[in-house]
């Protein structure tokens, strides 16, 4: 009988100190991460958002709205020569451009935009192509 008691002190033993193995495991883990789960980040973490949230604000300036529209200008030539581009950044500001191609020349417009808008009367093409630019 105190060979049973004797086992199972030792098991109880091997048993306290697998816990304190794992308890230490866990401790040094939560130490490896920092407190990541409490919201606390990494310098090198912090320091890369701060960049993404630098080029987010330079990249809203970028002209990076921009849509085509080819076209007919005239009903006597083919080829759809003639073209409306609108080059726009995020808040809809920017320039539409409009070449119109004819028998003997070729005209350049440029129209200024503000706010997906333009104090300019816009051509059918114009609308359009700011209509596609805008996500």
């Amino acid at each position: 009988m105190w060979i049973l008691g004797v086992v199972a002190l030792v098991v109880a033993l091997v048993a306290a100190a697998l816990a304190l193995v794992a308890l230490r495991g866990q401790r040094a883990y939560a130490a490896a991460v920092g407190g990541l789960a409490g919201g606390a980040l990494p310098e090198d973490v912090q320091g890369l958002r701060q960049e993404v949230a630098a080029l987010r604000v330079e990249g809203a300036d970028a002209l990076r709205h921009l849509a085509v529209v080819r076209y007919d200008a005239f009903g006597d030539m083919g080829g759809r020569l003639s073209w409306s581009v609108a080059l726009l950044d995020d808040a809809g500001d920017g320039v539409v451009l409009t070449s119109i191609h004819g028998r003997s020349d070729a005209r350049t417009y440029a129209k200024s935009v503000a706010s997906w808008t333009c104090d300019q009367p816009l051509s059918e093409e114009e609308s359009e192509a700011i209509g596609h630019a805008r996500p």
